[in-house]
């Protein structure tokens, strides 16, 4: 009785030494891979080069990806030449220049911001909008006051020279038709791993040229332009956005990524379904980028011309051309 007795207390004592040690296994196991996680940035068409340029002066500086996808695309905000982000942007058939945003962290905290006018970067408004308020999305003179209130300056109604003259050239006709990969590139998108190994999105726009006044497309809207789930990946889109408002487009990339999809995969998964909701779908061009959280990337889009930046430690920044569904 006794030498059984002891059996199973040594047996007791084995097993609980065994799980100790597996617990400490698996703690060190993710200190490895903690250790391991190189920061990625991933941006929407060619100006995703200069954006990723600001990204990473944050990711290799040990910043978070939240800051990095902010001041990323504040650098296509900022360039007034650019016609489809910010305020240079190309306007409404009313001739005003409206602006959607959003942006979403790893803790799934996020806003956006809609129909917002005069104020030079949507993207921070958000971000203020999420950090400061208990709302996830503010439009118009709303938004505007919010931004004011908050030390945003207001910036001139005055379209640019380049906006001008483009959009009085469209009065003569005033023809509203999208046109495949130039005035349906209108956002610019971008997800972030940071060395942390947390996860972060945002996207800009200036919307559709000659859009109706009031027209708020997949931008701002979380889960459609842009999604983020810290446990998964994260995923923005670009394109005509009332094809990507319709089936929860970002939101659905992520969703195939967590079912296992590589995001490749789930992108083009996504324009799949895409595909069966939209009759016209070869009349406009939607594309998807999707990091993972292991900071695998990929894209897909639904005709061929989108391209992508991507900036790693290993290639530096690069652009890409996406596989297309046509």
């Amino acid at each position: 009785m006794s030498t059984r007795r002891n059996f199973l207390k040594l047996s007791a004592f084995t097993a609980g030494l065994f799980t100790i040690n597996k617990s400490k296994a698996i703690e060190n196991i993710a200190r490895s891979n903690a250790k391991q996680i190189k920061p990625v940035v991933i941006s929407t068409w060619s100006h995703g080069m200069a954006a990723n340029e600001g990204a990473w002066k944050v990711l290799s500086s040990n910043g978070t990806a939240l800051d990095a996808v902010e001041k990323g695309v504040m650098v296509t905000e900022d360039d007034l030449t650019n016609l489809s982000v910010g305020l240079g942007g190309l306007p409404d058939r009313d001739g005003h220049v409206t602006l959607d945003a959003s942006i979403m962290d790893e803790k799934g905290r996020c806003a956006g911001v809609a129909f917002l006018e005069r104020i030079k970067h949507p993207i921070s408004v958000a971000r203020m909008v999420m950090e400061k308020t208990p709302h996830v999305l503010m439009v118009g003179e709303g938004a505007q006051k919010f931004a004011l209130d908050n030390g945003f300056k207001l910036e001139s109604k005055e379209l640019t020279p380049e906006a001008d003259k483009a959009y009085k050239e469209w009065l003569k006709k005033s023809e509203y038709k999208p046109v495949i990969n130039i005035e349906n590139h209108d956002t610019i998108g971008m997800v972030a791993l940071d060395a942390h190994g947390n996860l972060s999105g945002s996207c800009t726009t200036s919307g559709l040229a000659y859009k109706m006044h009031g027209r708020v497309g997949d931008s701002p809207i979380i889960g459609a332009g842009m999604y983020v789930d810290n446990e998964v990946g994260a995923a923005c889109a670009t394109g005509l956005g009332e094809t990507v408002l319709k089936i929860c487009g970002s939101y659905q990339v992520v969703e195939f990524m967590r079912q296992g999809l590589s995001p490749e995969e789930a992108c083009k998964k996504t324009v799949e379904r895409l595909i069966k909701k939209s009759p016209n779908y070869k009349d406009v061009q939607v594309g998807f980028l999707a990091l993972n959280k292991n900071g695998e990337h990929g894209a897909y889009s639904l005709q061929k011309g989108f391209n992508y930046a991507l900036y790693t430690p290993e290639n530096g920044n690069k652009l890409f051309d996406a596989k297309s569904f046509i």
